[in-house]
Order: structure tokens, then sequence, then C-alpha cells
């Protein structure tokens, strides 16, 4: 269906991205932009270069930002694109604004309403991550938190170990620690690490979300095989920072 409003929109975002590129690039002819705003999940927008166009989207959360503020996306997304660093002043601008609480109400009601979650089961192979969650649940909070959903990943991941969505209020841990050679400490300790962030929601500060602030880390450290745990951990990531220093890496699109 054609949208006369978000055409325009979508011109003049195109016309911003022009601006920023023509800032930032000096050799001519300049790559043709196309630039869009798009429904994502949240707050992501990305850019990419291909077949010597540049193609921008930027989540339709900011559709109705104030233009410099999109000119700062703009700029920081076409400095990613070519590897030149964004100037503070423009990053002070967007994180500022994306930290405004009407703009992180429209951003997690975007990811609550379009963003979906791939769960599995708390039950695993060897560990029960409803029956850890209880436990430590007990042992460290005094059965004060509300158990969020908990799944294990459906992937064997090892640079991402455990995650906590507050949108959708889920633990996923990955399944690479369910494993009879992972100790029940480790499993432990990811989830407890993830039941933290449940205790202490992010906060923003002076333009920028705090996810591990003084209080976090300090409970953090009330773990009782907190070494030990972290042994095992770096044992476990070792091969994917390996994989990360191979120098046949693909490509990804630039983010802010």
């Amino acid at each position: 269906m054609f949208d006369p409003e978000t055409r325009t929109q979508d011109a003049e975002l195109e016309a911003i991205f022009n601006n920023a590129l023509r800032a930032v690039v000096r050799r001519q002819p300049l790559p043709r932009v196309e630039a869009r705003f798009y429904p994502y999940a949240g707050l992501s927008s990305t850019i990419r270069l291909r077949d010597g166009r540049v193609y921008a989207r930027v989540s339709d959360v900011l559709a109705t930002s104030p233009p410099e503020v999109l000119h700062a996306l703009a700029s920081i997304l076409v400095g990613k694109l070519y590897r030149i660093k964004p100037s503070k002043e423009h990053e002070r601008i967007y994180r500022q604004y994306a930290s405004l609480p009407v703009v992180l109400t429209a951003s997690e009601s975007a990811r609550r309403h379009r963003g979906y979650k791939i769960m599995t089961s708390p039950q695993g192979k060897v560990y029960d991550l409803e029956e850890i969650f209880e436990e430590l649940n007990a042992r460290y909070f005094d059965n004060r938190l509300k158990r969020p959903q908990l799944s294990w990943s459906r992937a064997r991941t090892r640079r991402v170990l455990g995650h906590h969505d507050h949108v959708h209020s889920t633990i996923i841990i990955s399944r690479t620690l369910d494993s009879p050679r992972i100790p029940r400490l480790v499993v432990e300790y990811v989830l407890y690490h993830e039941m933290l962030h449940v205790a202490h929601p992010p906060k923003v500060v002076s333009g920028r979300t705090v996810y591990h602030g003084r209080q976090f880390r300090a409970d953090e450290r009330r773990f009782e095989h907190l070494e030990a745990a972290l042994r095992w951990l770096d044992e476990i990531a070792a091969p994917a920072r390996r994989k990360r220093r191979s120098p046949a890496r693909k490509p990804r699109p630039a983010r802010p």
C-alpha cells in the first residue's frame, strides 16, 4: 500500500545519509544511497555497501526523531561503514536521545510486539535450569526473584553462554554447558549472573545503559565458587577466541 507520509520520511532520511556520506567520503563519485525506516524489533539500525550502493535501514521507532539526531546516527553508521571513528558529539547526541524514557518505552514496545525468543526447554540432558534457579534463588536471593522463562539455547554457543532479556522476561543458557564434562558450579555461576540482571535491571547513566553496576559486581562476588567458575569459563571460551583471531572473517553489517 502506498503511504505518502512514509515515502516523504524515507526521502528525508536519504538526504540525511547523503549529507553524512559527503562529509566522510572524499572521493567521487559518491555511492548512491537507499535509506529506509524499517520495523525492527527495537532501536536496531544497519548499513551495508553492496555493488557500489549504500543501503541503510533505520528503526521506525526513530521516524519522528529531530533531524540532528538522525544526522548523528547517519554519521555514526557511515563512519563505521568506512572504518572512521565517529565524533564524540555525534555519539553524545544519538545516545542522549536514545536514552530518553519515551524512546526507551517505544523501543521496548516494539521488541515486545515484533520480537520473539527461540525457546527450547529448561530441562537439559544433564542439568535442569528450573531446579538450579530455585536453589540459587533460595541461597542468594531469599526466594525474592520471580522466575522468568528459562531455556537452553538451540545451538552450542561459546561466545555468549547466557543471556537475560528483560523485555520478554527470559533467561537462555548456552547448550554448551549442558554436558557431563561441565561441572555444575559453572552452570550455576552463569545462571546466577543472569539472575543478577533480573535483580539489578539496566540503568541509563549519562546517556549510556549500564548493565553491570557497582551493586551488581558486589553481588556477583558473593558467588561461592567464583574463581573456579571463571577458570572454567576461560577454558570454554578459548576456542571461540582463537576463531575470532582468524583472518578469514565474513564482514558484518555496521550497527550503532
